[in-house]
């Protein structure tokens, strides 16, 4: 039974990895699309450097900068469409996707959303802030986030994972939309390690889980977890605190 569970646990990682790889070829492609130089493509850049960290094979991802860019005679016809609504419980969601066929996406997520309430546009995006997000770790132990914060410019600062001791070993860094990149650029020079940086939606409003029986939670966490199984979802952001 062990090495049953064991085999099902790298089954299990493999395919979270596939998806990751997956999620970041549809965001090389499309950011690929204003140029084939992460130097002179800012979002591009963000998402080389976040592909690197996975530790995506260089044959994959220099394929999708060259798709992306048009250098393979290949066309490349994604669509960004953000559906909004609310998870059980009247928790908003934004759910961001990336697909190549809107009327194969739209019914999917009228059906994954039937256990909340499928909104239109504008519907909860009212109560989410449009910002950067930028996920750092402390590169030496005098690293402090809110110094860190205030001298790259970002707007606020959050703690995020911590260590059996407690210890925050990585940090959320909230940036103006347009100032993601000078942000993430900054924040090594004041004692922090970028790992990931992306556009993404924060809720000025979150739920408080407290509110929330383990049942009513359970359910939640069941819909978000369908939402995010889908193919065509690059991100959902969800109006739950913590």
């Amino acid at each position: 039974m062990g090495a049953q569970w064991k085999a099902k646990g790298k089954e299990l990682a493999a395919s979270a990895r596939g998806k990751l790889f997956g999620r970041l070829v549809k965001d090389i492609l499309v950011a690929a699309r204003n140029g084939a130089d992460p130097a002179s493509n800012s979002k591009l850049r963000l998402c080389v450097e976040q592909a690197r960290k996975v530790s995506m094979p260089k044959d994959t991802l220099d394929r999708a900068i060259k798709k992306g860019a048009g250098l393979t005679g290949e066309v490349v016809n994604y669509e960004h469409v953000i559906y909004e609504g609310f998870a059980p419980h009247q928790v908003a969601v934004m759910v961001e996707c990336l697909t190549d066929n809107v009327k194969r996406t739209a019914p999917e997520m009228r059906v994954l959303f039937r256990k909340g309430q499928l909104g239109t546009s504008g519907s909860v995006s009212w109560d989410f802030d449009h910002l950067g997000i930028i996920e750092a770790e402390p590169a030496n132990k005098d690293a402090d986030a809110e110094t860190a914060a205030i001298e790259a410019g970002a707007q606020d600062f959050e703690a995020g994972d911590a260590d059996e001791d407690g210890k925050v070993t990585t940090t959320i860094f909230y940036s103006d939309a347009t100032d993601l990149d000078l942000v993430s650029r900054a924040l090594p020079a004041h004692g922090f390690t970028v790992l990931s940086a992306k556009l993404g939606y924060k809720a000025k409003n979150p739920v408080d889980p407290s509110t929330l029986s383990a049942e009513q939670l359970e359910e939640v966490e069941a819909f978000l977890s369908a939402i995010d199984g889908n193919d065509d979802v690059q991100n959902v952001y969800v109006g739950l605190a913590g």
